[in-house]
């Protein structure tokens, strides 16, 4: 149970980054400067900064958790389950967070694709994100991924499913079933993995 010290971290960061997703909704990413941020939360510079390093960080630290989340179902699931299943049901836990709380998550999702420089941040998320995934795969599998390329090359797939399921959900502006777009995009790639498995 988190501390009424982690709480109020808690709600002060939630109140900063809602300040910065509809200040970036009105005026873009770009030009939303971090003293509006700051003005529109109703906190200090100083605040601003014993929470989030930069503006970018933001909208990244909502990804924060979803690769150790991603590891730790796969870690979690059957032995025997093939990949193509345990790596769907890892991606599942980051869309989940998309769906219990999809406005927010959507604002997020469409701002990091639309900037450039938010985008690139994510995609340096998601090779720490492919690792840990391939690592656990190697361990399920039995497989030294210095020598065994299928555990990254599973890794990688899973983690392009979870992109392509994440852009069209964005232009459907929230409208299509992340889920659904996920299982799509799984069902598309499943038997390479299995096979390979």
């Amino acid at each position: 149970m988190a501390s009424m010290a982690q709480r109020k971290r808690q709600l002060v960061a939630a109140e900063i980054t809602e300040a910065a997703l509809q200040l970036c909704a009105v005026k873009g990413f770009d030009t939303t400067t971090v003293d509006e941020i700051v003005e529109a939360a109703g906190i200090s510079r100083r605040t601003f900064f014993r929470y989030f390093s930069s503006k970018e960080d933001v909208a990244i630290q909502l990804l924060a958790s979803l690769g150790t989340d991603m590891r730790d179902e796969l870690r979690a699931r059957p032995a025997g389950e093939p990949p193509a299943t345990a790596l769907r049901h890892a991606v599942g836990i980051a869309i989940d967070h998309c769906v219990d709380e999809p406005l927010k998550s959507l604002r997020v999702v469409q701002l990091i694709l639309r900037t450039p420089v938010l985008h690139a941040r994510m995609l340096e998320r998601q090779a720490q994100w492919r690792e840990g995934l391939t690592i656990e795969l190697a361990v399920r599998l039995g497989r030294d991924p210095a020598t065994d390329m299928f555990p990254e090359m599973a890794a990688r797939m899973a983690l392009a499913a979870f992109e392509a399921a994440m852009l069209h959900w964005s232009v459907s502006d929230g409208a299509a079933d992340p889920h659904v777009l996920t299982d799509r995009a799984f069902a598309m790639i499943g038997p390479a993995l299995d096979q390979a498995g």
